[in-house]
């Protein structure tokens, strides 16, 4: 069962033992953003993972971003029905391989600049009767009193050691608790990152049941 917004910020005074008078509900809400960012930015988990579908434009080579990504994972196109993956080089290359501009099915793309990515060949009128679709990742779902996550759902200890270290940081608090819960936030953040980078990329089919050596005493 998820926490509530309230309950957590009662959680975060009650851990330091402070009121509102110290860490009010602005400063503990820029702790959980910074929490929520570092986390996203040490584990590749699903929740983050979006998928954003458009249309090419004959004779444009560039390519406008979705506004909500913060990181690209690959692109492809669709036409025709058929899908088909872009493969990612620099722009050098881009320039290199389409110095005169010709136009056809992009096979290749790069990142341009932060909103837009450059493909080539140029899309001519078949690609633009197709679809390109981008993969990413999305900056992550900020948790509100209005707005629950995936972090606030299914790893609160997570989110609230990371609070705990912001908060501690910021209240110059003993160094040992300082410790304390920087280890407990690594260590959450290792099995988060084992059960969503590890675990849920397998397929028990496919790469067979996950394996603990357990030693056995000899009879």
């Amino acid at each position: 069962m998820a926490i509530t917004y309230t309950n957590f910020l009662t959680q975060i005074r009650d851990y330091t033992e402070v009121d509102s008078n110290v860490l009010t509900d602005t400063l503990i809400d820029q702790f959980l953003t910074n929490t929520e960012l570092d986390i996203a930015g040490k584990v590749d988990y699903d929740d983050l993972r979006k998928y954003s579908t458009s249309s090419f434009i004959a004779n444009q080579r560039y390519i406008s971003m979705p506004s909500d990504q913060i990181l690209l994972r690959s692109v492809q196109t669709i036409i025709s029905g058929n899908r088909e993956f872009l493969e990612k080089r620099d722009v050098s290359f881009i320039s290199e391989y389409n110095n005169d501009g010709a136009t056809g099915t992009p096979l290749y793309y790069a990142n341009w600049d932060e909103n837009n990515i450059v493909v080539a060949p140029t899309p001519d009128a078949t690609a633009a009767a197709g679809q390109v679709q981008i993969n990413y990742i999305i900056y992550p779902p900020h948790f509100t009193s209005s707005n629950t996550t995936y972090l606030s759902t299914n790893q609160q200890q997570l989110l609230l050691y990371g609070v705990l270290v912001e908060s501690f940081s910021y209240l110059k608090g003993p160094a040992d608790m300082y410790k304390l819960y920087s280890d407990k936030y690594n260590e959450q953040i290792q099995s988060f990152a084992l059960q969503q980078m590890g675990r849920r990329r397998r397929d028990e089919y496919t790469d067979g049941v996950p394996r603990v050596k357990v030693s056995s005493p000899s009879p």
